[in-house]
């Protein structure tokens, strides 16, 4: 960007907090390549810049990306975006086929909706001034950080997996015994409605950020015609979540039932670092637990369950959608929790912490736009300390769960219980009230 022109947006006062955020978002982008670089792996920036030209990984990701910053352009601009990204994603269909080039990892599809991002980008900066030019810019960037939210996430989970050998999943599978060891359960269920249950919850598993993309569109419809975004939205908390998620995965990894106690996800051959291979057939012994050196390779990513936490996400904010929203919101949610469990990706716990995680980010999204008052802070700090006893508490007290579980699983449930309930009943209380109808004046007889 010409220094010209960024110090033109910087003047406005609106643009400098965006400015100021796109700015930080870069340096951590930076910072993430390099360490990535450091363990001979390819960081988010390098990733996404190859998506440009090879098949990209996250296909449908990308045209989810292009929709959300389709949403700042008017119904004839969008359809000229969408017919220029899919004519550039045959005209490289047809070059890799002219090529004999075959694509065996990732998508054949995706690379349009990026250049017309980036092209959106160009826009904005050569034939666009003002308003105009800063919510083009809000939109390309939206859709970018979407896209660089999975790349991010990508280039944390090979951190943990470097930087944390030895995981506690001991300690956490030990305390899940307090709420009847749910993985266990769950799996054999999952594994009872094969092979059509497996390959439902897969897919929904895995297309967790395009169903967000889908009723972040519903929320942001209305930004072409305001010419402004509204002051909270899901992809704010959806970025969020990611983003402060994997921080806690390095104070507490854990890499899931069905890696420590099974054969990997889908039978990959996890068995050689396995402490034994009962998932999900048999409960593990109780003894006292301790860490475990676990591979290089998997991903230190249960602790708290962030699909759990993005499922919630997505759950709360289509309760005021049409009702085809709020059936897909909650089939989502269900899914989500089935999945997680089912397939041995995460313990109970890890969906209790989620739920808080997601809950306490959402609460705190929403006092900083209406302000911080006494009712945000104390909910806010509220849904923190849950969260931090949680986690205490499946590290330092275990043994004790487990001896005790008809006293500290409905703890657990309650505690979690309570924070969601805290959230509804500020939410109800901070919510305008709707505005009474008009009464309706008598009609005036007229004399004859």
């Amino acid at each position: 960007m010409p220094p010209r022109v960024f110090s033109r947006i910087c003047r406005q006062p609106r643009a400098r907090l965006w400015a100021v955020a796109g700015v930080a978002a870069l340096a951590f982008l930076v910072v993430l390549e390099i360490a990535a670089r450091r363990y001979g792996e390819r960081g988010p920036l390098t990733n996404q810049a190859r998506e440009a030209v090879f098949a990209p990984a996250s296909g449908p990701l990308l045209y989810a990306g292009l929709a959300l910053t389709m949403v700042v352009l008017t119904w004839r601009q969008r359809f000229v975006a969408a017919g220029a990204a899919i004519g550039i994603d045959l005209a490289f269909a047809l070059v890799r086929w002219a090529a004999g080039a075959t694509v065996t990892e990732g998508h054949s599809f995706g690379n349009g909706a990026l250049w017309v991002i980036l092209g959106c980008a160009v826009v904005a900066l050569t034939r666009r001034t003002g308003p105009d030019r800063v919510l083009l810019l809000k939109g390309v960037g939206l859709g970018l950080l979407l896209v660089a939210g999975r790349k991010t996430g990508d280039a944390w989970l090979l951190i943990t997996s470097r930087t944390r050998p030895d995981v506690l999943d001991p300690y956490v599978a030990t305390a899940d015994r307090a709420l009847g060891n749910p993985s266990w359960v769950m799996g054999r269920l999952v594994e009872a409605t094969a092979p059509v249950g497996p390959h439902l919850l897969d897919w929904v598993y895995a297309q967790l950020a395009v169903a967000a993309a889908v009723a972040a569109l519903y929320q942001l419809r209305n930004v072409a015609d305001e010419r402004r975004f509204p002051r909270h939205h899901l992809v704010r908390t959806f970025l969020l979540i990611g983003l402060l998620g994997p921080a806690v995965y390095m104070i507490f990894p854990v890499v899931g039932p069905v890696f420590l106690y099974g054969t990997g996800a889908f039978g990959t051959g996890g068995e050689e670092w396995a402490v034994a291979t009962i998932w999900p057939d048999a409960l593990p012994p109780l003894a006292p637990p301790h860490p475990v050196t676990y591979d290089g390779v998997t991903p230190r990513n249960c602790m708290p369950s962030l699909h759990t936490a993005w499922a919630v996400t997505i759950f709360i904010h289509t309760r005021r959608s049409p009702r085809l929203l709020r059936y897909a919101g909650t089939f989502w949610l269900v899914a989500t929790l089935t999945a997680t469990l089912g397939f041995g990706y995460h313990y109970g716990i890890d969906l209790l912490a989620g739920v808080v995680f997601a809950v306490t980010i959402e609460a705190a999204l929403r006092s900083f736009d209406r302000g911080w008052d006494r009712s945000g802070t104390v909910l806010v700090a509220h849904g923190a300390a849950v969260f931090a006893a949680i986690l205490a508490s499946s590290r330092y007290l275990s043994l004790e769960m487990a001896r005790d579980p008809w006293v500290f699983g409905p703890l657990l449930l309650l505690a979690t219980a309570s924070v969601v309930h805290g959230y509804v009943r500020a939410t109800r209380r901070w919510e305008p009230a709707p505005a009474a109808p008009a009464p309706q004046a008598e009609p005036r007889l007229e004399p004859a």
